[in-house]
């Protein structure tokens, strides 16, 4: 009974308060009614193919649209190799084919929602991790039409977790709003990445764990996630976001 009580307690203020708290300002915050009254336009984040001949890989996250919005981010990866004269973007969406590539600018707004960047890695690094995200991106399991459940995943965030634990040269996590992160390509319950520094618990995307030098310590519950990165220190908070050092 003491158990359950300080589970029950600990879910209440890791999760539901701050679930709670993103909700009620989310509720205050101007956005669009639609997407197509959505700004989808590129905003300037990252720089012009043309000033940086180097590789580049990155991973951004936006806030997604709809009263979801205040829960959960939408992410994608764009990568560039050395010499190239425009970036390629790869996502996954809920219509039409599920992997797309392109579909807007590198650094496009989602639903109007300025994005930021998780990860990025630019010349020799970017180079040679390049092979890892392109396999990654290809063999992803859950590339075919119906594949895509927003909730608890396989989703978008799904898809850029797994390219992210593939390719361990990025060497980052997707935020802990990013819901569908945590649920596993392998279809299994248990997930250790290839160089071995993170293993992942999760029964279906709705509850489980993940713990290592890059996760550092996860609770997951339902698609949120609560925690902290000791190597990078910083809280992960449900809905709001990571708190602490840039990644």
């Amino acid at each position: 009974m003491r158990f359950v009580k300080f589970f029950l307690l600990f879910v209440a203020l890791a999760f539901v308060a701050p679930m709670a708290a993103a909700a009620g300002w989310w509720a205050t915050v101007d956005r669009p009614g639609s997407w197509r009254s959505a700004n989808w336009s590129a905003t300037g984040l990252l720089p012009a193919p043309a000033e940086n001949t180097d590789a580049a890989i990155y991973v951004l996250s936006a806030r997604t649209g709809g009263f979801k919005g205040a829960f959960s981010v939408h992410s994608w990866i764009v990568v560039k190799d050395s010499g190239a004269s425009h970036y390629e973007r790869y996502e996954k969406v809920g219509w039409g084919s599920p992997i797309r590539q392109d579909a807007y600018a590198a650094d496009a707004a989602w639903y109007s929602n300025r994005p930021w960047i998780v990860a990025k890695l630019n010349g020799q690094s970017a180079e040679a991790a390049l092979s890892q995200v392109r396999k990654a991106i290809a063999t992803y399991p859950f590339n075919h039409r119906g594949d895509y459940r927003i909730w608890p995943g396989p989703n978008s965030n799904s898809f850029i977790a797994h390219v992210l634990r593939e390719a361990p040269a990025l060497d980052a996590v997707l935020p802990p709003n990013a819901v569908g992160r945590d649920y596993l390509a392998s279809g299994d319950w248990f997930s250790v990445d290839p160089d071995g520094r993170d293993l992942h618990v999760s029964l279906a995307g709705l509850i489980g764990l993940s713990a290592g030098l890059r996760s550092g310590l996860e609770f997951h519950l339902l698609g949120q996630t609560a925690g902290f990165d000791i190597r990078r220190p910083a809280l992960k908070i449900p809905a709001v976001g990571r708190v602490g050092v840039d990644l």
